[in-house]
């Protein structure tokens, strides 16, 4: 028997188990680990609580959790609290990190400590309910706020910012968070670009919403667009994605809040006290290999929330190498050591889609192939042992059924769900 221990129950590490378990049959065990009670990562707390149609992907996860070769263990911390990596790397034959890249990245400048400040992973946790970021306040007073970013969770923040209750009442946003957005005093948001239309990575679906929204009209500097013809350069989505740009800079600012897409402006610092006041930032240009370079024009937008979406980084964990310039773990196509492996954004770093996890947990799958026999490692009964031994309270996926359940149940008229948002709350739903 092959036992394999996957740490982090996202579609990295479902797809991993999804592949692992059409790899070696019958004949391995693959134990799920996750700190939190609830599966499916950023299924659940990174997706937009708007685009419930992303979220079904969990049902393909959810048939690989209820076969007999796949065990979702929820509610064990990795660390201190839990069980190590050393511990489990005794017990199993191969241990895969498949924990994402839960922290943002740091934008390096003055004032990104002020109230006020934050990143796009506390942000987008607080409006999913996540038990991390639930107790966060943005500061929603001001009529001005600024993302930076031009990538897909940049335009994320910015349609749950310039929604409607009415738009967001069918998502399972948190309640929290629809009661605090209900009454934003936002009217201006920025998107800032430190390169132009050319280099965003937004994609057209995303992006294309915006130009929908009930109260938000989208808008951008025709100026900072290249003539029309250099667009036939660009591959049939980032065409797209260009086409909506400039019809933003044709369109005019007639509704109660504007998105406004400022292309060549990076961020030089955040102003203020103990809170934000404002955000300074400069003028760019693009160098001739692509890159954007100031051009010493700066100007101060005053403003009272600003969000970093700019990429995430991965948790560090004791006994793991770790790649601090990259931000995840270090390692070579997956291999960190014998016997321990990373997938996903652990492996990668933060980049695609959810779809391309799937691809990536079928590498690691062939590499657990070339390099496993069975070792006559204990696995997951010697997990159970060293649970019991430590009195923590595992939750298995039947537990989680109850959880999922009970969300269902206590929904609001229209909405898919009302998550829970603090553990306790969810291991009494899981007991009950």
């Amino acid at each position: 028997m092959i036992h394999v221990a996957i740490i982090g129950s996202g579609p990295a590490g479902y797809y991993t188990a999804e592949a692992a378990q059409k790899a070696f049959g019958d004949t391995a065990r693959i134990d799920i680990i996750d700190r939190l009670p609830t599966p499916f990562g950023l299924i659940r707390s990174g997706v937009a609580p708007d685009h419930q149609s992303l979220k079904a992907v969990s049902r393909r996860y959810e048939k690989t959790a209820l076969t007999e070769e796949v065990r979702f263990v929820g509610n064990i911390a990795i660390g201190a609290d839990g069980v190590s990596i050393e511990e489990l790397r005794g017990m199993y034959d191969a241990v895969i990190l498949a924990t994402g890249a839960p922290h943002d990245r740091r934008l390096g400048i003055a004032g990104e400590e002020l109230t006020g400040a934050l990143g796009s992973a506390a942000f987008v946790g607080w409006y999913n309910g996540h038990p991390d970021h639930a107790g966060l306040q943005p500061p929603l007073g001001h009529d001005t706020a600024v993302i930076i970013g031009n990538g897909n969770v940049a335009i994320d923040c910015a349609r749950i910012l310039a929604k409607t209750p009415e738009e967001l009442s069918s998502s399972d946003i948190a309640a929290h968070a629809a009661d605090a957005l209900a009454g934003t005093h936002i009217r201006n948001i920025h998107i800032l670009g430190r390169r132009g239309p050319h280099q965003v990575s937004f994609t057209p679906k995303e992006l294309g919403e915006m130009g929908r929204l009930a109260r938000a009209a989208s808008v951008a500097d025709a100026a900072a667009f290249p003539a029309p013809h250099e667009d036939d350069t660009l591959d049939p989505g980032q065409r797209k994605v260009v086409g909506f740009l400039r019809e933003f800079a044709a369109a005019k600012a007639d509704k109660p809040v504007t998105v406004s897409f400022d292309f060549f402006t990076r961020p030089v610092g955040i102003e203020g006290e103990s809170a934000v006041t404002g955000i300074e930032v400069e003028r760019t240009r693009l160098t001739r290999d692509g890159r954007a370079e100031g051009t010493g024009e700066t100007r101060v937008i005053p403003c009272g929330l600003v969000i970093s979406a700019i990429g995430y980084r991965t948790s560090p964990i004791a006994d793991v190498p770790y790649d601090e310039r990259a931000g995840r773990f270090a390692n070579v196509d997956g291999r960190i050591a014998p016997g321990l492996y990373c997938v996903g954004w652990a492996r990668r770093g933060p980049t695609g889609t959810i779809g391309t996890n799937k691809p990536d947990g079928y590498a690691i799958a062939e590499l657990l192939s070339e390099d496993l026999i069975s070792s006559g490692k204990a696995g997951r009964a010697a997990l159970d042992e060293l649970i019991a031994a430590r009195a923590l309270e595992p939750v298995q996926f039947t537990d989680w059924q109850k959880i999922d359940a009970a969300e269902i149940a206590r929904a609001r008229v229209g909405a898919p769900r009302e998550k829970f948002t603090a553990i306790d709350e969810m291991m009494q739903a899981a007991k009950a």
